[in-house]
């Protein structure tokens, strides 16, 4: 009764900013969690029951106004429709979700400091959202942090700081930490998935380079056999 109630009175997404209009200010912002989706894209493709979004607002009914969101720079829901109703989402409100809030919220800090590890972080924790990580790997000495840091939401509704990275997170399925990886041709630090055993789920472009490499090892293999098959006087191509 009080959730269709809600519904009535609160505004659809459809009236709503997709964001809060605020320009990032490095590339990695938007490069980054997009990295993320699409790895997801391909380790969970056949599944249709999770949602990230990257620099989107999500509208919730636990801060002093449902039409003010909160708008992480990356964000996992699980439980949700990768499409609702079949179309994208614009912006993401709890209540036509099923006050499914996100399972995962990321942060990225930049040069201008943005309350990720005061403002932000209570916000996350008012709404429920179970992890919450933090990258900042340029200016994590001015803000006397780790480059790298996960929270978990405990009983009382406040985040305690994990140990371990890559950090599993047996609620999502993965884990989450940095890595050295090759990305439209460029080496780079980025942020990755890994499995339960702390291994790396690899970028599309880096499983066909392996699968060249091994291609190549294969063929070099055989080009090898065929010259001492040829050596003792027998002919390989018969």
């Amino acid at each position: 009764m009080i959730s269709d109630y809600l519904n009535r009175i609160l505004p659809s997404t459809e009236e709503l900013p997709c964001s809060d209009d605020i320009p990032v200010d490095n590339e990695d912002q938007n490069f980054l969690p997009n990295v993320l989706l699409f790895l997801l894209s391909s380790i969970w493709a056949d599944r249709f029951d999770w949602y990230f979004a990257a620099d989107m607002a999500i509208y919730h009914t636990t801060g002093v106004n449902p039409r003010v969101p909160v708008v992480p720079d990356g964000f996992l829901s699980l439980g949700v429709e990768r499409q609702k109703g079949g179309k994208s989402r614009r912006s993401y409100a709890t209540w036509e979700e099923n006050e499914i809030v996100p399972m995962i919220t990321l942060e990225m800090v930049s040069h201008t400091p943005g309350n990720e590890y005061d403002e932000k972080m209570e916000i996350y924790a008012k709404l429920g959202v179970l992890y919450y990580v933090v990258y900042n790997p340029e200016f994590w000495l001015r803000d006397r942090h780790q480059p790298f840091e996960v929270y978990k939401l405990g009983a009382e509704r406040n985040y305690q700081l994990q140990i371990g990275e890559p950090y599993w997170m047996p609620e999502v399925g993965l884990g989450i930490g940095r890595c050295q990886g090759v990305f439209d041709g460029i080496d780079r630090e980025l942020l990755a998935w890994y499995n339960r055993t702390g291994t790396r789920y690899l970028m599309p472009e880096e499983v066909a380079q392996q699968e060249r490499q091994r291609a190549d090892r294969v063929q070099l293999q055989a080009d090898r056999l065929a010259e001492q098959l040829r050596a003792l006087g027998i002919d390989p191509d018969i």
